[in-house]
């Protein structure tokens, strides 16, 4: 857990977030852009999931100092999204967010793309039966 002391006086004592909680944050952020498709956080949170265990800090590293943090995104995007537009609008958001909620000061957000999520095609069947 990292203590966090604001600027201002601590006259009532000091507030503490733990990493979990601004790993948290970003990935919610995260997910809200458009063009992303999920979040990928390797074999072993994948399996976490297949179990019914969500785990929502899924695919985000962070290093969070007293006053600052830095954090590390693992996003898949969606098949026909700009790969930067989506990077660069992930960076934004999670920067935003996680500086208007904990007060902590966002040094660097990494954008990692670890894949393209391809939409499945219909079986040609069920294509028929819909157009007619």
């Amino acid at each position: 857990m990292t203590e966090f002391a604001n600027d201002e006086k601590m006259e009532y004592g000091t507030v503490k977030i733990a990493n979990e909680v601004v790993a948290i944050i970003a990935g919610l952020a995260a997910t809200e852009v458009d063009g992303v498709a999920g979040m990928s956080g390797g074999m072993t949170a994948d399996f976490t999931e297949m179990l019914g265990m969500k785990n929502l800090s899924k695919g985000v590293k962070v290093e969070v100092g007293e006053k600052e943090t830095a954090i590390d995104i693992f996003i898949v995007v969606e098949f026909g999204s700009k790969i930067s537009e989506v990077a660069t609008n992930v960076q934004k958001n999670v920067k935003e967010t996680v500086e208007t909620m904990t007060g902590l000061r966002v040094v660097e957000v990494n954008v990692n793309v670890q894949g393209v999520n391809i939409p499945k095609e219909e079986p040609k069947e069920e294509m028929e039966t819909r157009v007619k």
